[in-house]
């Protein structure tokens, strides 16, 4: 009888609408519910790889790319000319290849035609004779004495005896010291490693190019005699030549109002000036 009665209320507390509720979610459903998904994570970008730093070959390529546009006035070729006075020494072939570039600018070309036409005026070396014949041969002696100075003393020695054959400008300073620096060229350079020391190559090229000269001068114009004109003549030229790349600067400042420098010979002054208030 007992079991009678209790049997709707077990009945009842196992109904279908008990039975269709569902089960609460475990926690690694909750959780999985919380990460991103895979597509939507931020990729990481590699970092980029550090630049390689330049050798010094390709510096010094970079460098003599540079000077090989640099004209006095637009027209007198100043290749050999450095604005920088730690610049990275040249290759054998980077001397040589300068050397045969300068050899065959045109302006060194055409002074050749003006100093034989000037020699022929004044009746220098009467050997070669006057006439049509005579200004032809002046002008190939002249121009062999042109190129036998920029190999010799531009290249060949320069690459035996690892001098750096360039102009280093001073830029700055008193004038009476940058007139010194520019004249102490013709006898002092810098060595490859960035050391001064005698300027061999000039020295020597100088005379092996007054020695060349004797092959191709009239016999009355060789022997020791022209060997030493030639020298000197090529000594002198060089001096003017580094005179001029040292002052150029200032005269196109001051009479083009423009600065080839690029504003370095006012940077070089005012550290000049901030050394001189710092000792002071």
């Amino acid at each position: 009888m007992v079991a009678l009665l209790l049997w709707p209320c077990r009945a009842h507390s196992q109904s279908p609408a008990d039975a269709s509720l569902p089960e609460a979610p475990t926690q690694q459903v909750l959780i999985a519910s919380l990460d991103p998904p895979l597509s939507q994570t931020p990729a990481m970008s590699p970092p980029d790889p550090p630049t390689p730093a330049k050798s010094d070959h390709d510096l010094a390529a970079e460098q003599v790319k540079r000077e090989e546009t640099q004209r006095v006035a637009g027209i007198l070729p100043a290749f050999y000319m450095s604005y920088n006075s730690d610049a990275v020494s040249l290759s054998p072939m980077q001397k040589l290849g300068l050397a045969v570039r300068s050899s065959f600018d045109p302006f060194n070309i055409g002074i050749a035609f003006v100093v034989s036409g000037w020699e022929e005026a004044v009746d220098n070396d009467p050997g070669f004779r006057w006439g049509p014949e005579g200004y032809g041969r002046r002008t190939g002696a002249a121009y062999l004495d042109t190129i036998n100075s920029i190999m010799i003393g531009n290249a060949f020695l320069p690459i035996l005896l690892h001098q750096d054959p360039r102009y280093f400008r001073l830029g700055h300073g008193p004038k009476p010291r940058r007139l010194l620096h520019a004249l102490a060229f013709a006898v002092i350079c810098k060595h490859d490693n960035g050391r001064w020391e005698p300027n061999y190559s000039n020295v020597l090229g100088n005379v092996a190019a007054g020695e060349l000269s004797n092959l191709y001068y009239p016999a009355g114009n060789s022997g020791l005699g022209q060997t030493i004109n030639t020298g000197l003549i090529v000594t002198a030229e060089g001096s003017f030549g580094s005179l001029l790349l040292e002052f150029w600067p200032d005269l196109s400042r001051r009479f083009l109002h423009q600065d080839p420098t690029n504003g370095a010979d006012f940077k070089a002054e005012a550290a000049d000036h901030a050394a001189k208030q710092v000792t002071h």
